[in-house]
């Protein structure tokens, strides 16, 4: 019976961190992409609190050697620090870097070589075992109210059809589609809710088969780690997730949902500097300044 209850909630969320983040250099030859500050904290740092808004505490990571000190350092407690904060009487500060270390629990995966995304996800199954887990983008950041994070969304549509697996993701401009992971649907559930025939990657406008795209967040039962295991490499040389969720889908049903929420491409420059305006905007304490600028700026 403990194990029945256990999986009926989602606990857990898997964050891949170990790519190189090309897109970005030469600044990820120094520093992890994932950790590129918005504003005053990484990129990171707004997935994780979007778990947390979601109800997940469990977060493992998988990263790469040449991150993990980084990463590890800044998801710790540092006493030290803490204890100088508070000698100079900056007991918001401390409570600040204090809660960094303390918001959740995180579990970290060295992936030795970059085989893909799939194959990162597959690292993870022996802390996940036999829950069900969310997967996010390390470099996918989401605007979104309060009390309806998109993680929340895809995790109340995956207990709605069963606990079958839930693509994420968003209705894109058709100029767009070859950029994603492009849905071919059976049929549309409801407003937001599709099931799926399949996802086709990267297709050209003329050949993509919807302009519903996969936006870097996914909720699987723990039943996909038999189908990562089983999938063999493709483009690359490397283990794809979606070919992962190709295997499933010819034995259950998979579903996409259209989450509500701005999602933000932080791998990408442009939708970088977006993220960093959107939320500065969104902040009391910047957002007066920042938009005078921005006004004299546009003249």
């Amino acid at each position: 019976m403990k194990d029945l209850i256990k999986n009926i909630d989602v606990n857990y969320a898997v964050i891949p961190c170990a790519g190189r983040g090309t897109r970005f250099l030469p600044i990820t030859k120094g520093i992890a992409k994932e950790m590129c500050p918005v504003i005053d904290r990484p990129t990171l740092d707004y997935i994780i609190d979007e778990c947390l808004d979601s109800g997940i505490k469990n977060i493992v990571f998988i990263i790469s050697k040449d991150k993990e000190e980084t990463i590890k350092r800044y998801y710790s407690v540092d006493k030290e620090f803490e204890d100088e904060l508070e000698k100079a009487n900056k007991l918001k500060e401390k409570e600040l870097i204090h809660s960094i270390g303390t918001k959740c629990h995180i579990d970290y995966v060295l992936q030795d070589e970059l085989l893909g995304l799939g194959h990162a996800v597959y690292l993870a199954k022996d802390i996940i075992k036999d829950n069900n887990f969310v997967v996010c983008c390390g470099d996918d950041i989401c605007t979104y109210q309060k009390n309806n994070p998109p993680i929340k969304q895809l995790i109340e549509c995956f207990k709605k059809v069963n606990r079958k697996c839930v693509v994420g993701g968003n209705e894109i401009e058709r100029k767009y589609v070859n950029k994603y992971g492009v849905m071919d649907v059976i049929k549309k559930i409801d407003s937001r809710t599709y099931q799926l025939k399949g996802i086709i990657e990267k297709p050209s406008i003329e050949e993509a088969p919807s302009n519903l795209a996969s936006l870097g967040k996914w909720v699987f039962p723990s039943k996909i780690f038999d189908y990562l295991k089983n999938t063999p490499k493709g483009k690359g040389g490397e283990i794809q997730l979606t070919d992962a969720i190709a295997l499933l889908m010819k034995d259950e049903e998979v579903y996409f949902y259209d989450f509500i929420g701005k999602r933000y491409d932080c791998g990408d420059k442009l939708g970088y500097l977006k993220a960093i305006i959107d939320i500065a905007l969104s902040r009391d304490d910047l957002k007066d300044g920042l938009y005078e600028f921005l006004k004299e700026k546009v003249k």
